[in-house]
Order: C-alpha cells, then structure tokens, then sequence
C-alpha cells in the first residue's frame, strides 16, 4: 500500500483527498490503552522479489480470514469476496508466503486511518503485480473498514499489497479504493495503533507485523 499526502511518493494512496486533515475523530490514547504496545525495534526494510497475482479464485463457498499479531496485540480481517474477490485472493496468496511478516504500519494518521502492507517501509513498495476490483459507487469507508491503497493516478480499485484500516468514524474517501473487508475481532488493536500517530506518516514508535496467518470456515 502507499503513503499518501504529506509524505509526497510516488504511491500516495490520498492523492488529492485531503490527506487526512479534514474533520477526524482524534482516538483517546489513554482509552485505547498505547501502553499495551510492545517497545519493539523496527525489522529490516527488505524488497522482496516480484510475484505474480494468482490465476485461481478463492472457494465461494469459504470464509476467509487474516489475523495479524502485532505488537500492539492482534486483528482479524474477515475477507470480502463479493466486493474484492481478486484482491482477497492476492491477499491470502501473499500472507500464505509470509510477505508481510516482519513488517511496520509505516503511516498512521490519528482519526482516519493506520496502513501498511509494505516491507520495504518506503511506502512506494508492493508485489510486483496490481489487481483491480472497483468498488461500488455507494461505497463507505467507516471505522473497520479495511481498503487497498493505490496512487492517486491508478483506477479505481488498483491493488497492489497495502492496505489500510479506517480508524475514525468516516474517512469520507470517494469510492476508488478497493475494500478488501472489515476487522471483525481486535479493532481495539486497531485503535491502539490509531493512538500513535503523530501526524500524516510513521507513528511514534515502530509497530511491527509479526505474522499474518490465513483462516478459512
């Protein structure tokens, strides 16, 4: 997924929306508990080498889940197939090959979003391939929601590997971000990472992605 805004790559997923400085909900560190997140040192950037998105679609008749342990404490984002079917399929292709183990939100804007899904920490980083599945025009970007980043030059519903979860009540994005799913367990965790960021880029201490384990029901 891309940095955006202030930081100016070349993969700024909010490119002409505002950059997260409109009205926002500012998350309350003290209840969202940021001493719950491990003092960790942030892994290695690493450039993996370029994949190609998979030929196969997921099992329509299966849930899919990833569930991250981080150091902040872990999540779990229940899959749309309806929605993002080529995206959820590259996501589970990619977190089955451990591409975003040891990994860092490298952008968390406090009230609106916190994103990673990068290991080379630049946020211009990604798999080698995009996916595309354009969202819906009546699409919501609501606390939970979990979407893919993309340049601001891209079409709607490009998707490489990062991604974002929106923190605060509405991002109040227009419908070009392909949404990929929903935290549906931790979004405590979720919050906890919302309430250290500083700004528009990393937060104030490294939060590590120590594995992203796939689930199916």
């Amino acid at each position: 997924m891309r940095a955006l805004g202030a930081l100016i790559v070349s993969l700024a997923f909010l490119a002409g929306c505002g950059g997260g400085d409109g009205d926002t909900t500012t998350t309350d560190s003290v209840a969202t508990g940021t001493d719950e997140c491990a003092s960790v040192e942030a892994p290695e950037a690493r450039d993996p080498e370029p994949s190609e998105a998979p030929t196969e679609p997921l099992d329509a008749s299966k849930t899919y889940t990833l569930t991250f342990d981080t150091s902040c404490g872990s999540f779990t984002i229940t899959l749309d197939q309806e929605l993002a079917p080529k995206t959820a399929a590259s996501l589970v292709a990619l977190a089955n090959a451990g591409y975003f183990d040891e990994t860092i939100f490298h952008r968390v804007v406090p009230g609106f979003v916190i994103q990673g899904g990068d290991p080379t920490h630049s946020g211009g980083g990604g798999p080698g391939y995009a996916t595309v599945d354009v969202p819906p025009a009546d699409s919501a970007y609501t606390q939970g929601v979990v979407a893919m980043a993309k340049s601001g030059v891209e079409t709607p519903g490009t998707s490489g590997s990062q991604f974002f979860v929106v923190t605060g009540e509405d991002a109040g994005l227009p419908p070009e971000y392909a949404i990929v799913g929903e935290v549906t367990d931790g979004l405590d965790t979720a919050l906890r990472i919302d309430a250290l960021g500083v700004g528009d880029g990393p937060p104030s201490q490294p939060v590590v992605v120590n594995t992203v384990t796939v689930g199916e029901s």
